[in-house]
Formats: structure tokens, sequence, C-alpha cells
């Protein structure tokens, strides 16, 4: 089997990590893979944020708790309480995936998402594990929201359309049992 198929093969959604920080190089190399996905027309809709700081990643992380603690419906904070308390799984890195608020392209959340596969199996590529994870908006739903934007250097007329934990996981799971009774397969 190549290696393209091992990796995707592989790969799994970590929500353990050791909070060991990823090596800049490494961090670029991952970007790099989100930089060269392909979107609709070539609008490249997008922006990426990596924040390679463990620092500002656990002050997202607990204000992202806070946020799902004030929400009437309490559900998602009691998932997430019981499987720890952290919504990034002690990830010493996140990288968030921008969209234009006002994109060229109504295919903007889909080209979104290829540039956010396109890291995650780069990351698994180069050995670290990642998890997609959407729930990292709620860091942005609180009037800290601005303040950390300015931190981040968050460009004007975008939004957030995506999170991706990255870093070395404390644990390995079996990637999910595929289904082929998703997939009908015509040949000649």
């Amino acid at each position: 089997m190549n290696e393209v198929l091992k990796t995707i093969e592989s790969r799994f959604s970590c929500r353990g990590y050791t909070g060991k920080a990823v090596e800049p190089s490494v961090m670029r190399s991952i970007v790099k893979a989100g930089l060269e996905s392909p979107s609709a027309k070539n609008f490249q809709p997008w922006k990426i944020i990596a924040i390679n700081n463990k620092e500002i990643v656990d002050e997202m992380d607990a204000e992202a708790m806070d946020n799902l603690r004030a929400m009437e419906d309490s559900r998602m904070y009691n998932l997430i309480a019981e499987r720890g308390g952290k919504i990034f799984y002690n990830a010493p890195a996140i990288i968030l995936v921008l969209k234009e608020k006002n994109p060229q392209s109504s295919w903007v959340d889909i080209d979104c998402g290829i540039l956010t596969q396109n890291m995650t199996l780069a990351a698994t590529s180069l050995g670290l594990s990642s998890c997609i994870v959407a729930l990292a908006a709620f860091v942005f739903k609180s009037s800290y929201a601005e303040e950390l934007k300015e931190i981040l250097q968050w460009p004007s007329g975008y939004e957030f359309a995506m999170g991706l934990l990255v870093g070395e996981g404390n644990n390995t799971k079996d990637p999910h049992e595929i289904d082929w009774g998703k997939a009908v397969i015509i040949d000649e």
C-alpha cells in the first residue's frame, strides 16, 4: 500500500495529548499542506491562524468551556466535563481555519473542509495526532473574543470555519470501521 493510503487508513480523531510542543518547522509543513489545497475557481477563500503556544491554547480552552457552561442547554458542557473538562484535550497547538464572510464562491465551506483535511493528513504523515474541532467556535462567543482576535491578528472580513488540534497524542485508537454499505462501485 502506498504511503498516502497508509496515512488515510491510520488517521484517527485524537482526544488526548501529551502537551509537548510541536516543532515550528513541523507546524509550518502542516500549514503549507493546507495552503496547497484546491478550491473552487482557485479563490482560496480562507486564512489560517496557527497557534503553536500552549498558554494561548489553554486560555482559549478555558474561555470555550466558560461559554459552554453559560448556555441554557447544559448537555454539551456536561459531555465535555465528563471527558475531562477540556475541549482541546490538552493539545499544545490549534490551527484555526477562517473563511471569508462574503465569499466569491458558494463553495467556501467545502473549500475550508478540504483545507482542514489536508492538514489532518499532513499531521498524521508527520507522526502527530489531530482532531477536527468545530467546538472551537465557542471561544469566539464572548466579550473576550475581540481581544483574542487582536492577539491572533485575525483579519477583517473573515469568520471562524473550523479548528484543528495538533500534537503528540497520549493515546492511540483504531480508526473507525469502514462501512462498505455506504458506497456503490459501478464497474464495467
